[in-house]
């Protein structure tokens, strides 16, 4: 018998994943041309040539004993550390050294070690509906307690008087994702500043360390020129957990790293305890040779220009249908407004044109649903008809 635990999971397995697999049981009985899968965020831009040239150069020059053995930290090799804190400290005036780098198994990897460092059973980790699902997992994982913030539906910026309401003794962390998975939205300098605001006048009122965890997967994909807060420079409990999978296309290389500050709380020990996390979850340490990709990707520009046609195109197509939904400032979701009061209900619909969407309750906000446009330009044209179809059905 499997753990009640894993009973539990097992029963709640990610809608995304799911859909996922019915879009390729889809495709091989109408033909992949056929559907329309919007369902998982797996970047479809091909790695820049500057990865494969480094794998090559790295495969022929490099001993093969040393690229493919362990390193000798669990946090990863000592030259990619200090390689990303300082190209860091170039993008954003930090001063980070390679002790404040840990690399890890993709940003899913660092929350799990980061979360698996701070947590004792009962302590509360608090995110902003919508947020990605499996964060409930990983806090989970740690017997914690996943606390919600409801939604603003107008903005998809935190709600910070519920923020504050629900901060008690027992927040050991606050996750944020910006910009964000499902939304799109980029967390705005005035929102990050009130946030800190509220935590750092919460940690004096309780007499409590509570840290922020940024979750940065799509840091680089950000549209119109918007910035994006580095969120060290705000709150000194700051915790960044960062992945290549979306910025240089390696989702199933499973390379990231966190950056934990000197400024945090108790920080010498947050990094031994993020190193023997490392270990003992099972990762023991980042895939060697990703780790020297990277390193020699590190000034590698990430060209969005096409999700950014993907955006103007969906976003705009599905506007003149009818469809209600944010224009997002970064990633590649949309966040659309389900016509259905039920939006399973409405996915079901849209199912029926080969159309495959996630329903907005996999992310805390039901009445909507996600759709990811990082697919090829032919399948967002080819499915507005289709779209058109589905519309109507609301009408």
């Amino acid at each position: 018998m499997i753990s009640k635990k894993m009973e539990n999971m097992v029963a709640n397995s990610s809608a995304i994943r799911a859909m996922f697999e019915e879009g390729n049981r889809l495709a091989q009985k109408y033909g992949a041309e056929n559907v329309f899968d919007f369902s998982l965020g797996n970047p479809n831009v091909p790695a820049p040539e500057s990865v494969k040239k480094a794998i090559i150069d790295l495969l022929d020059e490099e001993d093969p004993i040393v690229l493919h053995g362990y390193t000798n930290s669990n946090a990863g090799y000592e030259d990619v550390r200090s390689a990303v804190a300082q190209s860091l400290n170039e993008r954003f005036g930090t001063a980070f050294e390679g002790r404040n780098i840990t690399m890890t198994v993709g940003a899913a990897g660092g929350l799990n070690v980061i979360l698996k460092a701070l947590l004792n059973p009962g302590d509360e980790v608090i995110v902003f509906a919508p947020y990605f699902g499996e964060y409930r997992s990983y806090t989970d994982n740690y017997d914690g307690v996943l606390v919600e913030i409801s939604p603003d539906t107008e903005t998809f910026q935190p709600k910070l008087d519920e923020f504050e309401a629900k901060i008690t003794p027992k927040t050991k962390a606050v996750i944020v994702n910006t910009p964000n998975n499902p939304t799109g939205v980029v967390y705005s300098e005035e929102t990050i500043r009130k946030l800190a605001a509220v935590m750092e006048a919460k940690q004096k009122e309780y007499g409590t360390d509570i840290y922020l965890i940024s979750d940065e997967p799509y840091r680089e994909l950000a549209y119109d020129g918007v910035e994006v807060p580095y969120l060290t420079k705000y709150y000194d409990n700051t915790v960044v957990g960062y992945s290549y999978s979306k910025s240089l296309s390696l989702p199933g290389e499973r390379i990231g790293y966190l950056v934990i500050p000197d400024e945090a709380a108790d920080s010498e020990n947050l990094i031994a305890a993020a190193n023997v996390a490392t270990r003992i979850l099972g990762f023991v340490n980042a895939p060697t040779l990703q780790q020297k990709v990277v390193k020699a990707c590190l000034n590698e520009k990430t060209d969005i220009s096409f999700y950014n046609r993907n955006r103007e195109t969906l976003y705009n197509g599905l506007k003149e249908l009818g469809f209600e939904c944010i224009k997002p400032e970064g990633a590649f979701y949309l966040f659309v407004k389900s016509p259905a009061e039920d939006e399973k209900q409405f996915c079901a619909a849209a199912k029926k044109y080969n159309i495959l969407i996630v329903p907005g309750s996999s992310f805390g906000c039901p009445g909507y649903v996600r759709i990811a446009y990082c697919v090829s330009y032919e399948t967002i044209v080819n499915s507005l008809p289709k779209f058109a179809e589905l519309a109507k059905e609301y009408k």
